[in-house]
């Protein structure tokens, strides 16, 4: 069963005197010896490096209190989750699925050993809790593929404890630098065994062609950012971490909706079929999300009401109701995740990127290109608004309201990716549909909810229970949708003219 732990850490670069005296840092009442560790580990990944190119580590690492095999995912500066599973022979399959968006079809091998005697102490405070643990690693590295040789050096590693307050090992920090002791200039012991040996490096990120100058440029972008984006979030969405599916969902829709707004700048028979294969993406992402969203708004509602007006085993069904879909949703996503279509996703992308189907006004003046786009695209929403306020409260209003939400999306990630070439004026667009998307996201939400209270209220009747409560929350939702409704104008009216100024 994996474990994963949140690993904050710093690494210096050592001669060999050893570890400073850590005691006059604030905080620390001692320094524990904790005596030597004889750690041998071996780093897998594929031929051409593309988990070192993504600041990702996959070892299999004998000796020490962790044995096991440990996948270290970025989060942020010197952060990373450590994610751990107990030793064997074979890569975990659990661990093989995490990194398989970067894998894809290729082989893991391994490419570096590193075997490390790691001097171990640890920092405590006066009641003896553990702040910080501090190794001296002294490291001997071979490359066993993609090339030949081996180094060796000493460095010493602060990781922060359990819960520890970040802000600590600045204080460290500032010891370790008046000792003498100097940051290390690679980002772990893998990039600097593989910096020092010789052979292949990890390919180099897909940058683009450096700083924007054309409208293809900004567009351009636009997507490498988006498809970084769904990649990245992967293994996150496979570990159901918090948000990580509507923020994939999100990159996806982006994606789409750059296709369609800049069809001038890249050409849509290409791109077309592309679009096709994210919206399939954004449907198997949205299958749980939209229950999970649902059934947050109707658990809230439900706990605004007074008990006295809560008749029958209603919150039991909708989280009966929530739980059913969520367990279908999940196996299925991750299903959708594993499959060849889906890699097939990815390189696909990759493909684009790499060799963009340009059209001529790709090649023309980002303050002429873009902004044109972008009020072809405000200007849809500009129609469907109109005609939703004109048609009477119902379901006609309500799809009108609910395409208007779809367009304002387009429109403000058109925007998004002009802002660096239009500024201000993308920024305030940006803005104006956000706040739109969210006035009709709450509709929209209304329009589901009702929905959905009117199934569980058949279910409930037939099984012979009151269905008041239900009854209660739909007229609830009836009033929260006609008050969306009647702040439409007025929004709208505030939009245009924030884009006249």
């Amino acid at each position: 069963m994996a474990e994963t732990k949140r690993e904050i850490e710093r690494k210096y670069e050592s001669d060999d005197s050893g570890l400073p005296d850590l005691t006059g840092v604030p905080q620390v009442a001692d320094v524990l010896d904790k005596g030597t560790a004889e750690l041998d580990a071996t780093y897998y990944d594929t031929s051409d490096l593309r988990l070192a190119a993504a600041s990702i580590t996959l070892r299999r690492r004998t000796g020490g209190s962790d044995a096991g095999w440990h996948l270290k995912l970025p989060v942020g500066p010197g952060v990373r989750d450590e994610i751990q599973v107990p030793l064997s022979d074979d890569l975990p399959e659990e661990l093989a699925g995490l990194v398989r968006a970067r894998v894809r079809e290729g082989q893991l091998v391994p490419v570096v050993r590193l075997r490390s005697a790691r001097d171990v102490h640890d920092l405590v405070d006066a009641d003896g809790r553990q702040l910080a643990e501090v190794g001296v690693d002294t490291v001997r590295a071979e490359r066993l593929f993609g090339g030949k040789g081996r180094t060796q050096w000493t460095e010493i590693e602060v990781e922060l404890a359990d819960g520890g307050d970040p802000a600590f090992l600045d204080k460290v920090d500032k010891r370790l630098r008046k000792a003498g002791v100097r940051p290390s200039k690679s980002p772990s012991k893998l990039a600097r065994a593989l910096a020092e040996t010789k052979g292949g490096h990890p390919r180099p990120k897909d940058e683009g062609p450096g700083e924007p100058v054309t409208a293809g440029d900004h567009v351009l972008a636009y997507v490498r950012a988006q498809r970084d984006a769904i990649v990245a979030l992967d293994p996150a969405v496979r570990r159901d971490a918090e948000e990580s599916v509507h923020d994939m969902r999100v990159a996806t829709r982006r994606l789409r909706s750059t296709f369609r707004s800049f069809g001038t700048v890249l050409d849509r028979e290409v791109t077309d079929p592309i679009a096709d294969e994210l919206k399939w993406l954004a449907g198997e992402l949205g299958v749980g999300r939209d229950q999970e969203v649902l059934a947050e708004r109707l658990a809230a509602g439900l706990g605004e009401l007074p008990a006295t007006l809560v008749d029958g085993p209603v919150s039991e069904r909708l989280h009966t109701w929530a739980r059913a879909g969520y367990g279908g949703s999940r196996r299925r996503l991750l299903g959708a995740l594993d499959s060849a279509r889906y890699l097939t996703l990815l390189d696909t992308l990759d493909a684009l990127v790499a060799d963009p189907p340009l059209r001529k006004a790709a090649a023309g003046k980002p303050e002429k290109v873009l902004p044109k786009a972008v009020r072809k695209d405000f200007g849809k929403v500009a129609a469907l608004i109109e005609e939703a306020v004109e048609r009477p409260p119902g379901a006609d209003r309500d799809l009108a309201l609910h395409e208007a939400r779809k367009k304002a999306k387009r429109t403000r990630y058109a925007a998004e990716a002009a802002v660096p070439a239009l500024g201000g004026p993308a920024r305030t667009l940006v803005k104006s549909m956000k706040s739109l998307q969210g006035l009709l996201g709450d509709h929209q939400d209304s329009v589901m909810a009702r929905t959905t209270l009117r199934e569980l209220s058949a279910v409930a009747h037939a099984a012979g229970e009151n269905t008041f409560t239900y009854g209660l929350l739909f007229s609830r939702e009836e009033r929260r949708s006609a008050a969306v409704e009647a702040q439409v104008p007025d929004a709208w009216t505030a939009i245009r003219e924030a884009m006249e100024v």
